[in-house]
């Protein structure tokens, strides 16, 4: 279970659908709960990991959630075209969507994989859920300080590829603001500086030991996974910022553009 306070009242996503791409576990686990605690049907989205889903399921249906568990690789169009879809029968539509799944460090993927999924893949999810997505909806795109600066400020050189491409899949997620704005959809980006307990942040970790802790000196502190998560749920009914950002923690380190 998540160890932050639900970020919003019971009942305050009562009628609300939101499905979280790559959430069988860590932040998008977490946010699924936090939707499904303020009343949201959710649909848990998963790549590979079927199990963890499913748990999660159990445990939002026992707390008297719905939860639609779909596998699908955002690489692949007619996966999300068919999770799309499954969605549309299910629960006639989406209120809330939250691209979360991200990726780039795993090993033994393509030279272009980052690329592909951080980018490629978040724009193909925008697009093949639009039609599901009413006016008042809300898309949340996550990412993190060292992409979401990246321009500015250099970051590790073990994660600048992962970096530049969730950068790349930010611009290219705000080029449709306009669009989104003429549907009635809101777009808000949650960016947050390294989150404690993170695959990401692992891997980090293993590939530039000390990484974490270098990190958390400099920021006086660094948000867990349910922290973290409370921010993207809170992202998905406040106001949208001027400038459709919600920076999460200390930005000091980095150099605005």
């Amino acid at each position: 279970m998540t160890e932050t306070p639900s970020p919003l009242a019971p009942g305050a996503l009562d009628g609300k659908r939101a499905l979280v791409t790559g959430s069988s576990r860590g932040i998008g686990a977490d946010t699924v709960r936090y939707l499904a605690q303020a009343g949201a049907d959710v649909v848990i989205n998963y790549r590979n990991k079927a199990p963890r889903a499913q748990k999660l399921a159990a445990e939002v249906a026992q707390a008297g959630s719905r939860a639609l568990v779909v596998g699908a690789d955002l690489t692949d169009a007619d996966s999300v075209g068919a999770m799309f879809a499954e969605v549309e029968r299910e629960y006639g539509g989406l209120d809330i969507l939250v691209l979360n799944a991200s990726g780039g460090m795993e090993a033994g993927m393509g030279e272009d994989y980052a690329l592909l999924l951080n980018r490629d893949a978040q724009v193909g999810a925008l697009r093949a859920a639009l039609p599901l997505l009413g006016e008042g909806s809300r898309i949340v795109f996550v990412t993190s300080h060292q992409a979401h600066f990246i321009r500015t400020t250099p970051t590790m050189p073990e994660y600048e590829p992962v970096a530049l491409s969730k950068r790349a899949g930010e611009d290219a997620l705000r080029e449709l603001i306009p669009e989104l704005e003429e549907r009635g959809i809101g777009f808000v980006v949650v960016s947050g500086d390294m989150i404690e307990g993170t695959i990401t942040a692992t891997l980090l970790e293993r590939a530039n030991p000390g990484a974490i802790a270098t990190r958390r000196e400099s920021a006086g502190r660094l948000y867990n996974v349910s922290e973290f998560a409370a921010e993207i749920v809170r992202a998905a009914v406040d106001p949208i910022p001027a400038d459709n950002t919600r920076l999460v923690g200390d930005v000091s380190g980095f150099a605005a553009e």
